[in-house]
């Protein structure tokens, strides 16, 4: 009963406050709260308290309309990226649930791209095993030339010699930058294929 009394005695104060709002001549009621917490009713929101949360009341004290507190820049910015990266999430589970009928579908795609980058690796290893050989053959010829040889009637490299060395030392590190590639590629697609895989399962776990 008592708190039957309280509720009534809110409402009637409430519907006092917004009545006054309007008799002063306001043509709109608001109700907010200040930094304290405390409840004020009135025909304009105070500057300070604009961009807190707010409502516009009726004349029976009913909000009519929502003001929601004002983001900061960071909060902006950050709800901003929490909708694109939901909107991307339930882009990609419609692309799952349209795209496979069954979890073995994914586990074939991913087995297919994986040995794809499986052979491009074997073929990377390969070549850089060849050009191991090329630059070992170059290093020999260059021993008979200064200042890898010892004879005091040794010549300097030859430009072309150089060249060689040159150009053979910069295939190698293309093709140890390949190769990390590869690699790289190769975990990143085998993390989102265990993600989609768990993902589907999740989607069609109540069907």
């Amino acid at each position: 009963m008592r708190k039957k009394q309280i509720l009534l005695a809110l409402a009637g104060s409430i519907t006092l406050a917004c009545t006054g709002a309007w008799a002063a001549g306001g043509t709109k009621a608001y109700r907010w709260v200040d930094k304290d917490g405390v409840v004020h009713f009135g025909d304009t929101v105070p500057p300070e308290y604009s961009e807190r949360a707010h409502q516009e009341l009726n004349q029976q004290g009913v909000a009519v309309k929502e003001f929601p507190r004002q983001l900061s820049p960071e909060e902006a910015a950050a709800a901003q990226k929490a909708a694109a990266e939901e909107a991307r999430r339930k882009q990609h589970d419609s692309f799952l649930l349209n795209t496979y009928t069954k979890v073995g579908d994914i586990e074939q795609l991913r087995d297919e791209r994986i040995a794809l980058i499986n052979s491009q690796m074997e073929l990377a290893r390969g070549s850089i095993a060849s050009t191991d050989q090329r630059l070992v053959a170059l290093q020999n010829r260059l021993r008979g030339f200064r200042p890898y040889s010892n004879s005091p009637n040794a010549r300097r490299v030859p430009d072309q010699l150089a060249e060689e060395v040159v150009r053979a030392l910069s295939e190698r590190r293309s093709m140890d930058t390949q190769l990390q590639q590869r690699e790289q590629e190769k975990a990143e697609q085998l993390a989102n294929f265990n993600d989609d895989i768990a993902r589907y399962k999740e989607l069609t776990s109540n069907r």
